[in-house]
């Protein structure tokens, strides 16, 4: 088993002492109520990924979607100012030619010294999609994704020009003339039938959101054995949020700390959103605690807390810095190597896992 690789995540829609949603519209609410809304610029932004770099973090995640800042143009400007950290940069797959994409990421590469990996977002969210011009339905779109994974990497890889046909994609003698090119590895998630053959056949590594350990545990032998059947072999990794303090005592006082201030209505006007979504992965994270308040321990030092309010990753990881260390080694265990970890505000709370967990997980012997 390889060792453990950290990862951060960069609030590109705004950071706060609250949590703030992911697409809902919460931030702008939280910026006027509570008055501590941290505007995502390049020098807020800058100083979390100094900060995470300085932490030993390997890279940082960026979110895609109309309700945050555009990622390859804000990661690409806070390669300018640090100097190991990489970019997982997230983007819609249907929105842009593929080899374009191929393009964009060969000039990351180089203007960053190879520091780029790119997150595959389908999109499970129809609304949102039509908003930006694309109307296929949910299958549909993971259809295209794998044409556009299989163009992406195509012509990353040729050394000749390289031609596709497919019922999404026509590409005659396409190439990128840029060399040396590292192709960038390939981060995918997705909890439907079609999300994970898509993910079997192009991923480098398959995402999941933090659920049970079963839960995981399921998914990834069934994710496994559909990639053995395409030839291939996946790593995996797990996104969460985290709460990490000397005290197990002092982490849920900051969690409970955390539900105080949501009220009831944000989280029904929240969860009626979210109900509406494609996304088997948005259903899966809503089913944990169904709305309910008093349903968040989902397992030892796992709080659903979050997805009250947010849509995506709901939950967090929350106790003294060595249970937070003992379940990432549990998750671990099952397989899992990437971990892609949040906290509000994220500046402050890449110090508190970064001092604390992260230091356990060194001491164990456990990060790549």
């Amino acid at each position: 088993m390889s060792g453990i690789h950290l990862h951060w995540y960069l609030p590109t829609n705004g950071d706060s002492r609250d949590i703030v949603g992911s697409g809902d519209g919460s931030q702008k609410t939280l910026g006027a109520v509570a008055g501590d809304f941290r505007a995502p610029t390049v020098d807020y932004l800058g100083q979390i990924a100094r900060s995470a770099e300085q932490l030993g973090f390997e890279a940082a995640l960026t979110p895609t979607g109309t309700w945050c800042e555009d990622a390859w143009l804000t990661t690409a400007a806070l390669t300018q100012v640090t100097r190991r950290l990489k970019f997982l940069v997230a983007f819609r797959p249907g929105l842009v030619s593929p080899v374009l994409a191929a393009h964009q990421a060969a000039t990351f590469q180089r203007i960053s010294g190879g520091r780029l990996l790119l997150n595959v977002v389908t999109g499970g969210d129809s609304v949102e999609q039509r908003r930006l011009g694309d109307h296929l339905d949910h299958d549909q779109r993971y259809e295209r994704t794998g044409e556009f994974l299989a163009v992406l990497r195509g012509v990353s890889d040729a050394a000749e020009p390289f031609d596709f046909e497919g019922k999404h994609y026509r590409v005659e003698q396409a190439r990128i003339p840029f060399a040396p090119y590292v192709a960038p590895e390939i981060f995918f998630g997705g909890a439907s039938p079609a999300a994970e053959q898509v993910a079997a056949r192009y991923a480098d590594v398959y995402l999941a959101w933090g659920e049970t350990p079963a839960q995981i545990a399921e998914r990834l032998d069934r994710v496994r054995k559909l990639a053995a059947e395409a030839g291939r072999e996946l790593r995996f990794g797990i996104r969460f949020h985290v709460l990490s303090r000397p005290s197990a005592a002092a982490a849920w006082a900051e969690a409970n700390a955390l539900l105080d201030r949501i009220d009831d209505a944000r989280i029904a006007t929240t969860q009626q959103t979210l109900a509406a979504s494609e996304s088997v992965g948005q259903q899966r994270m809503s089913a944990l605690h169904g709305g309910d308040r008093s349903k968040l321990q989902i397992h030892p030092n796992v709080w659903a807390g979050y997805g009250l309010v947010r849509g995506g990753a709901g939950t967090a990881l929350v106790g003294s810095h060595e249970e937070v260390a003992d379940r990432i080694g549990e998750y671990h265990d099952l397989g899992i190597d990437h971990f892609i970890l949040s906290g509000q505000p994220h500046l402050e709370e890449a110090y508190h896992f970064g001092e604390g967990a992260a230091r356990v997980l060194h001491e164990r012997g456990l990060l790549a």
